[in-house]
Formats: structure tokens, sequence, C-alpha cells
């Protein structure tokens, strides 16, 4: 028995010591670290102040929680949807300058060439009302102010006569609202419209009306694309010159006074592709024209 508490023992001290020396070599092992519960992000989100004098057309905006917020509110969303916002400075190289000359001419503020933007991000489209253009002219409001709409022209495409009647149409509803930013309004929402929620809430201005989302938030659009697109550095925007869209301004025209059977064979006569043809002339809609008494002048851009 004895022999046997001896082995019993020498095996019990070999066990402990082989315990003590893994748990030294487990000490030994790196460890892996520990898994964070947030990721962290290489970008810097940053507010805008809202606290300095805004205006829209000259017409200062309202200084109070209200009006700051609705601002905030499209400032941020402006500033932070980058590709389209890049999108607008590079067409405005473009286009500006034209609408520019145009609203000056006809006696409108220089800035509604950002409703322009805001209709229609300076793009020929056609909206599910069927509104069209870069001003968004529905068809009856076109025909109005003289702009031609059928199945083969539509001149709500043609920038500079779509621009003439949007100022045109402006200066009327700022006759019958008293101000640029009523205006606008009526602008977004409808004179009818405007002039019943107007009589309905027993209000005179925009601020104090109570509207449907978008025309709630339509000026202070406007406003917010103003403010980004006059100083982008500021708003984290940076666009070199060579990264602008051109001006489309090296074309001659020819009169077109009689019917064109086909565009395809005008644009080959032009030694012009027809792409270019319908790039450079996007209100015409059709591939022939039927000239019954108007005369049209077709832009030919110059190889």
């Amino acid at each position: 028995m004895k022999r046997s508490y001896n082995t019993f023992g020498i095996l019990s001290g070999c066990i402990f010591t082989a315990l003590i020396m893994w748990s030294f070599a487990i000490e030994d092992i790196p460890k892996a670290p520990e898994q964070s519960t947030t990721t962290t992000l290489a970008q810097v989100i940053k507010g805008v102040d809202t606290h300095g004098a805004f205006d829209w057309a000259g017409q200062a905006l309202p200084n109070n929680f209200d009006v700051r917020e609705r601002l905030d509110r499209e400032l941020l969303v402006n500033s932070y949807w980058q590709s389209n916002t890049l999108l607008y400075l590079k067409k405005a190289h473009r286009y500006f300058p034209l609408i520019e000359r145009i609203l000056r001419e006809e006696g409108v503020p220089e800035d509604f060439k950002y409703l322009a933007v805001a209709e229609s991000g300076l793009m020929h489209v056609s909206s599910s009302a069927r509104a069209r253009g870069f001003w968004q002219f529905r068809k009856l409001a076109a025909k109005e102010f003289g702009l031609e709409v059928n199945d083969e022209v539509d001149e709500r495409f043609h920038v500079e006569k779509s621009t003439r009647a949007a100022a045109k149409y402006l200066k009327q509803l700022h006759r019958r609202f008293g101000n640029w930013i009523n205006a606008s309004a009526a602008y977004n929402v409808g004179p009818t419209n405007f002039a019943k929620i107007l009589k309905a809430q027993g209000e005179e201005s925009f601020f104090d009306l109570n509207l449907n989302a978008e025309t709630s938030r339509y000026i202070f659009r406007l406003v917010a694309i103003k403010e980004i697109m006059k100083n982008p550095n500021a708003f984290g925007f940076y666009l070199d010159e060579q990264h602008k869209y051109a001006p489309m301004d090296s074309y001659y025209e020819v009169r077109v006074d009689k019917s064109v059977p086909s565009w395809k064979n005008f644009a080959s006569q032009y030694g012009i592709s027809y792409r270019m043809l319908k790039v450079y002339n996007p209100w015409l809609r059709d591939n022939k024209l039927t000239v019954k008494k108007n005369v049209y002048q077709i832009k030919i851009p110059k190889k």
C-alpha cells in the first residue's frame, strides 16, 4: 500500500506541474481584438447655419424658427444629394447665360433661373402631369403664352422660347399676387388653386399658409438651390472649369418655311447626324415637319 501512495503522489505532482505550464502557455497566445459595437466611417457630416439673412428675388425671408427649419431641410437635402447638385452646377455653365439674358430683357429677377433648376434640373423632361421642358409648362398654359405644341413641334422644349414664355407668365403672377414669392408659389401650385388657398385661410403671404407638402417646401427649395449654386465651395462642392458643360453656341441657323418629309434626310443634307439635329433642336418631336404658315429656325452645329 505504501508503494501505491508514492505512485499516486508522483502522478499528482506531474499533473499539477503540467497544468501550471499550460496556463502560462495560454497567456502567451495573442488575444483577438474586441469587436466594436459601432462602425467608424471616414466622413464628416456637418449641419448648415440658417441664422443668416436669406431672400428670394430681393424679398427677405421671415426670421423665425418655422422658416429656419423649413429652409434647413432643403439646404441639407440639396447639400447631401451630391450627384444631383453637381449636375446642376455642370449644366448651369451651359444654360444660365442664356436664361439670365432673357430674364433681364423681360424685367424678371435673375433668381428665377434657379426656378428652372428646381422644376427640371435644366433637362428636357416630362412629368406625370404632362408638364414639359425646363419650365414645366402644361399644354394649355404653353399655348396661352405663345408656344406651339402639337405632335411634330413642342416649343416647351425650346429653351429660348420657353424661357421667354415663363418670364411673361411670372410677371402676370407677380401682378396678380403682389410679390415674387407669392408668384413663385402660384407657379408651383397653379394660380387658381393659390388664390383659393389665400382666400380660404384668410392670409396674404406664402409663409402664413398651411399648404400641401410639395408647395410648402417649394420656396425653401428655391432658396436652398440658389444659396448652394451661388457659393458651391461653402457647401463642399468643387468643380474644375473643364468639368463644366460647354455652351452649345457653335451653330448656324437654317430657315425652314416648307414641309420637311424626313429629318433623317435633312440631317444628312447638312452633314450632321440625326442625333445632333435633335440635340440642338429638342423641340422637334417627330421624324418629319408639316409646315402650314409658320417659319422655323433650325440650328445646325458647326463642325
